[in-house]
């Protein structure tokens, strides 16, 4: 992607203009919350469904119905006792998921082979199923007029195949945060995302909805923040360089005023 000269960015009195925005993408760009509740029921029920009628064509009836005997609570508890047992790979949700799916298949009666190509095919399904977010109206419009005064990045701890989006098109840049083992709020995805841009952290502003992964991080290497809060409480004053939001809508008009300060 070509690189678009540099215009009118947003700064504070007495600090160098901006060069990029960082973005989270999960509930700052699109609501979440609905996407994945029928990404995980969905692709668990898919995989149950499938897996039946398999084996119905191979005459196996005697291993009964997977999600019966490996309720979806059995693989809930299983990615959380795997996250316990690999922190380095805590963020790493695809690998967590498919190793869960595996081992749960092997209980359930299929051999290692089988397991692991119904625990990748389960996945596959899971990444369609997760595809379909439904990003806020202006956002779509916002980034297109964006990406023509900054570099645009997107740092996210979730396993979305934002590539095949897209929207992605308007990022120069898209960091998995937990497939490179770094997970936010782990500095060293900021810090990789920033170096791929070419710029500095006081050069940058993060535009994100968790305080904890997006805003303490940022703020710490010296980066703004734009912090989609929603209705969060939070009574104490914002820290120098942040700056609180109610919905991604509202940062085209922040930019605009940190313009002309």
């Amino acid at each position: 992607m070509t690189r678009r000269p540099l215009h009118h960015p947003g700064h504070h009195p007495g600090q160098r203009p901006l060069q990029a925005l960082t973005f989270d993408l999960d509930d700052t760009l699109w609501d979440n919350q609905g996407v994945m509740a029928l990404t995980e029921d969905g692709h668990y029920a898919w995989l149950d469904e499938s897996l039946a009628a398999w084996l119905a064509e191979r005459g196996e009836h005697a291993l009964g119905r997977f999600a019966e005997r490996q309720p979806i609570e059995a693989y809930q508890r299983r990615r959380r006792e795997l996250a316990e047992r690999h922190p380095l790979r805590r963020g790493d949700f695809t690998w967590i998921r498919e190793q869960a799916l595996c081992a749960l298949l092997e209980e359930f009666g299929l051999p290692r082979s089988a397991a692991w190509m119904w625990a990748l095919a389960a996945m596959e399904h899971f990444h369609h199923l997760r595809l379909r977010v439904s990003p806020y109206p202006e956002v779509e419009p916002m980034l297109e007029d964006l990406r023509s005064r900054y570099r645009l990045a997107s740092i996210t701890n979730g396993n979305l195949a934002f590539h095949r989006l897209e929207l992605s098109r308007h990022f120069e840049v898209s960091i998995a945060a937990g497939e490179m083992h770094a997970p936010k709020p782990d500095p060293r995805c900021f810090l990789m995302t920033l170096a791929k841009l070419g710029t500095t952290p006081e050069r940058a502003m993060h535009i994100g909805d968790s305080w904890q992964e997006d805003i303490l991080p940022a703020v710490r290497l010296g980066m703004q923040a734009a912090w989609i809060a929603g209705d969060t409480p939070h009574g104490e004053a914002m820290p120098a360089g942040v700056h609180r939001l109610s919905h991604i809508r509202e940062l085209p008009a922040l930019l605009e005023r940190l313009g002309r300060a």
